[in-house]
């Protein structure tokens, strides 16, 4: 199991214990516990493996919680965990996806209102019942009424990287079968779309009775909805729902690409089939009764007279003109990356230093990193003023003597504010290596308002990139409405770059609004927006995003050597 995966389980039994009110001390240990967890760069599971009374000699984790971490490892779970999810009801537990909800709020409509559904909570809402609430105002209610609306528009689907995370363990776990040949995801998944309404997951084995029983009882399943001889449909802890299908292996090509999608997508590979007599299903590709292709994808796209075409863009969005001319984009790869330009450390709500940043993104291989903590405005997050970020900038360059084989930028993620200027002055600005403007607060202005403060930070000469553009959260909240076309234009013309934030809950841009950046003329930075070492994990999913948009290592400005990057910025730094 991943740090992450760990510390994922701490933090939703800290969640259930909050809702049912428990000791707040006791949550708090939690939290922490699984903030020590994720930050933490060497691998719990093989401390667990190796020398578990090392779990101890980390901040925060005592006995109970050393136990407890062991259990997680072996398991996938413990028992106090598995008792809160039976004690508190699934509606209740979803309830806290809403907006600006929290444990602490939906616990006490839990336990004053015995609502345990979503239904129940919008019949409240427009009640007025929340309001009357302690605790509780007006404007939490209308923001309750608004989040349903969001979710429902939403459905219900689990972010990329929650997905990926469980289908990954599922995976390794099954493919240490030998009856198992080949195994792989399949679906949304696969194409690496941003949530995931369900999962699929595709084996080739000789005893698909083996594969089913063991998927039963692998600790992330909470029970199974269905199961037949070459497809079972499970239901993950988290609610998730999964379908295991067992294919031939000469139809393992042909289920892969069928089960992949997406369905724009196989719609014109069937019709491509047909307009040749032939006929394309899960099982292969037939010309009458005679299959001609599906051991593998390639196969079949090579018999309908087409390129082999990457997961990530089968959506029938121009993918078949240029397979069919040889166009294809050669797509951007994890490996590409030489740098990563927007992270935070101690000096605002980071949790490593400068020199742990630097040294960990060192051992990725990454050239050099800017570091850009956060503007005054953010003052939750420490924010600095113009003093407090000369000196920040001072200790950059210390470290930077220390530390050989990084180059380290000094940077700023700089608000833009709800009056359209920017959060440090201009003359401030201007002693940056790298500049990150960004909507923080008053996302939900007006559209030509919203336009304004950006196309004033464009223009701002300090200004190097957007981050973030739209502020979105994926499922939890939609972007500030603007103009795509005014902002992209004032981009190109003025040389400001355009941010494909990795972190999974933004993702932003999206992967429409990074093609239509690209073909403006725009470079695409793909950056973390890591706040610990272990932030720079989410680079992957920045990847995916820039892939589905069709990027091209050459689209992608921080592929470059920092020499290279340099001669890219509008001003000479």
């Amino acid at each position: 199991m991943q740090n992450g995966e760990i510390a994922g389980l701490f933090l939703e039994l800290a969640d259930l214990l909050e809702i049912q009110g428990s000791n707040p001390f006791r949550i708090r240990a939690y939290r922490n516990a699984a903030r020590t967890i994720e930050n933490e760069t060497e691998s719990f599971e093989l401390i667990v493996k190796n020398s578990p009374e090392e779990l101890q000699s980390f901040s925060g984790i005592g006995k109970d919680l050393a136990e407890k971490i062991v259990h997680v490892v072996e398991t996938g779970s413990f028992s106090q965990l598995e008792e809160l999810r039976n004690e508190i009801p699934v509606g209740v537990v979803q309830m806290l996806r809403l907006p600006g909800i929290g444990p602490k709020k939906v616990g006490a409509m839990y336990r004053e209102l015995a609502l345990t559904t979503i239904d129940e909570l919008k019949a409240a809402a427009e009640q007025g019942q929340i309001s009357e609430l302690k605790g509780f105002a007006k404007k939490t209610e209308e923001s309750i009424l608004k989040g349903i609306e969001h979710l429902a528009e939403m459905g219900n689907r689990a972010l990329l990287a929650e997905a990926k995370a469980q289908v990954d363990f599922i995976i390794e776990d099954l493919s240490q079968l030998d009856s198992v040949q080949k195994i792989s995801v399949a679906g949304s998944c696969r194409r690496r779309k941003e949530t995931v309404g369900d999962l699929d997951l595709l084996i080739s084995s000789d005893n698909s009775e083996e594969a089913m029983e063991t998927l039963k009882e692998h600790p992330l399943v909470s029970e199974v909805l269905q199961q037949g001889k070459t497809k079972q449909r499970v239901r993950l802890n988290t609610g998730l729902e999964m379908d295991l299908r067992v294919v031939p292996e000469n139809s393992y090509g042909a289920a892969m690409q069928y089960f992949t999608g997406s369905k724009e997508h196989n719609i014109v590979m069937r019709k491509k089939a047909q307009e040749r007599g032939w006929k394309l299903n899960e099982y292969g590709l037939f010309e009458g009764e005679k299959q001609i292709a599906g051991d593998s994808e390639e196969e079949i796209y090579t018999q309908l007279g087409l390129e082999w075409i990457p997961p990530e863009l089968r959506e029938d969005r121009g993918e078949f003109e240029a397979s069919e001319k040889g166009t294809l984009p050669k797509l951007i790869e994890l490996k590409d990356i030489c740098a990563d330009l927007h992270m935070h450390t101690t000096a605002s709500d980071g949790t490593a230093s400068i020199k742990e940043m630097a040294e960990a993104a060192k051992k990725l291989g990454w050239k050099y990193i800017s570091i850009t903590d956060h503007s005054k405005r953010v003052t939750m997050a420490n924010g600095l003023d113009e003093k407090r970020l000369r000196k920040h900038w001072e200790n950059i360059r210390k470290v930077q003597e220390e530390i050989k084989g990084i180059d380290i930028l000094c940077g700023i993620e700089c608000d833009i504010l709800e009056d359209g200027t920017m959060d440090l002055s201009e003359e401030v600005l201007l002693e940056a290596d790298w500049v990150v403007a960004v909507l923080h607060y008053g996302l939900k202005q007006p559209k030509e308002k919203i336009n304004q403060r950006l196309l004033n930070a464009i223009r701002c000469p300090a200004v190097t990139a957007i981050g973030h553009l739209t502020g979105r959260l994926v499922n939890r909240r939609k972007g500030a409405d603007m103009d795509m076309d005014d902002i992209f234009k004032a981009a190109s013309d003025y040389g400001v770059m355009m941010e494909i934030n990795a972190h999974p809950k933004r993702l932003d841009l999206n992967d429409l609004h990074a093609r239509k950046a690209r073909d403006m003329g725009i470079p695409i930075v793909i950056n973390t927006d890591a706040h610990s070492t272990k932030g720079f994990d989410v680079m992957q999913y920045g990847i995916f995003q820039a892939r589905r948009a069709g990027l091209e290592k050459k689209d992608v400005a921080n592929t470059r050597t920092l020499k290279q990057f340099r001669k890219m910025l509008r001003t000479s730094r």
